[in-house]
């Protein structure tokens, strides 16, 4: 499953004239392209989807859902190790 995830804008960058950031999805950081939300800044949260900012997010709501996919296993499942994880359901979990 492919969700839309919020996450906290961290750092805001030009590259190659694409508006990007740096986003954390509760621990997980990953670059985000900001053009569908030209007026977010750095410290606000946005609903990302493959890897692009559809819309801002008000903090209460973005740490309520962030806690909610934790629960469910979500956020594993959208940013975990596809590799490890198949290896852990197999019972061939391998530990470094």
């Amino acid at each position: 499953m492919c969700l839309a995830v919020p996450g906290k804008v961290l750092e805001i960058w030009d590259k190659d004239g694409t508006r990007m950031a740096n986003v954390d999805f509760g621990g997980v950081l990953k670059d985000v392209c900001l053009e569908f939300v030209p007026d977010i800044s750095v410290g606000d949260y946005a609903v990302v989807h493959v890897g692009f900012a559809l819309q801002r997010l008000d903090e209460e709501s973005a740490l309520e859902t962030l806690a909610l996919f934790e629960k469910l296993g979500e956020i594993e499942l959208e940013f975990g190790d596809p590799w490890a994880r198949a290896a852990k359901e197999s019972g061939r979990e391998v530990t470094p």
